[in-house]
């Protein structure tokens, strides 16, 4: 007796061992749950099972009797563990980076009193935490490795002081700056690449390790770069404290990276659990950072006007722009091209405060240094955010 049929495909993943509960040898009992016991069931291909069933993803069924994909078992939904959340929590923070920190300096202009509680010793536990965890991301090949890269190290080092230097110069007189901003725009562009740029390099999924080993490089070299194109540029010289520079690059940048890489090179379980909270720590640091510095110049960011915000806008921009440019015109892969941009375009602010602080008469000088801190805190935030979704292939690998 001929039967019309109807198809019926079911959407659930049959797993191999749930496809026994339906086997030929059972058939005639699925004629007992339909409505058409007297009908012949047939699946297709003549009821014949293809071999490789484990492949299988989806049975098609071709039936009159009505047979649903309730009938089937259903595979439960994987609930996310509690460290899955914690990654998960952990990953929006961060992609969020631009938001707190431009909460951060927000409430740091509004309400300067909100970061009284920031001191400098907390400041270096808060760096020295957010180094520690960044190591905890590479190991100790991936520090060889990036000394092996002596293009990208030479490259950010030029850039670095040639690129900020020449572009506060230009901008000072470009938009005709007192005397006492330009001097401040000129210290902070001649100043090393600071911690923060690891920390956004950190999230922008750079190049950490050329990111670490640049910035000490930078800094180390201060003591000579600094006030020698200082003094050129701004024609005002300045004394940098060459062992107080050691002393703070070993303690907040170097040692702290050194024992996170070593902790993951032989402590693998601890660093895998505390990992996911790196990186909303990291954001929670810069973006408190920023807050304070902003609080403690507010007002004078606020009597400053347009004039000393665009000026570092430029200055910071360029050197993002440029660092990277440079970096790909001398055929650097994306992920150390980036790395070389966000550490050329990242000052250390705060050592432009302190030296302006000690060696300009005019208070005002430092002013250009606290807002250049809020600026490319702000820029760099944002461009981890982007370079975060796309992260390179090599890295993704």
């Amino acid at each position: 007796m001929a039967s019309s049929v109807v198809s019926l495909s079911l959407t659930t993943p049959l797993k191999a061992n749930s496809f026994s509960k339906y086997n030929l040898t059972r058939l005639p009992s699925l004629r007992r749950i339909s409505c058409c016991s007297t009908r012949e069931f047939t699946l297709k291909s003549r009821l014949a099972l293809p071999a490789t069933c484990k492949q299988r993803r989806s049975v098609e069924l071709l039936t009159r009797c009505g047979v649903s994909s309730n009938d089937f078992p259903a595979e439960k939904e994987k609930k996310r563990s509690f460290g899955e959340w914690v990654e998960f929590l952990g990953e929006a923070v961060s992609t969020a980076f631009p938001v707190w920190v431009s909460l951060g300096c927000l409430l740091g202009l509004v309400k300067p009193s909100a970061f009284n509680w920031v001191t400098p010793d907390l400041t270096i536990i808060g760096l020295t935490i957010t180094m520690l965890g960044m190591g905890m991301t590479l190991t100790l090949d991936d520090l060889r490795g990036a000394l092996k890269m002596p293009k990208e190290l030479f490259a950010g080092f030029v850039l670095q002081y040639s690129v900020m230097p020449l572009s506060a110069f230009l901008v000072s007189k470009l938009l005709n700056l007192p005397s006492h901003y330009a001097a401040g725009l000129i210290l902070v562009g001649c100043c090393p690449g600071g911690t923060a740029s690891n920390i956004v390099t950190y999230i922008a999924r750079g190049n950490v390790a050329l990111s670490v080993l640049m910035t000490a490089a930078s800094t180390l070299s201060a003591v000579i770069m600094t006030p020698l194109l200082t003094a050129k540029l701004a024609k005002q010289y300045v004394a940098v404290d060459a062992l107080g520079l050691v002393k703070s690059t070993l303690q907040v940048v170097l040692l702290p990276v050194l024992a996170g890489a070593f902790m993951n090179q032989y402590f693998q379980r601890v660093v895998k659990f505390v990992t996911p909270l790196m990186a909303p720590i990291a954001v929670g640091t810069v973006a408190i950072l920023c807050g304070t510095a902003i609080g403690q110049n507010a007002s004078a960011i606020l009597a400053s006007g347009k004039q000393v915000v665009m000026a570092c806008v430029l200055l910071h921009l360029s050197g993002f722009l440029f660092g990277y440019l440079f970096s790909r015109l001398l055929r650097i892969d994306v992920a150390s091209s980036r790395t070389v941009s966000i550490e050329v375009g990242m000052q250390n602010s705060v050592l432009g405060l302190v030296l302006a602080a000690e060696h300009f008469g005019n208070p005002l000088t430092a002013v250009p240094c606290a807002v250049s801190s809020v600026c490319h805190s702000i820029i760099g935030s944002v461009l981890a955010g982007v370079w975060r979704r796309s992260a390179p292939k090599q890295l993704e690998d």
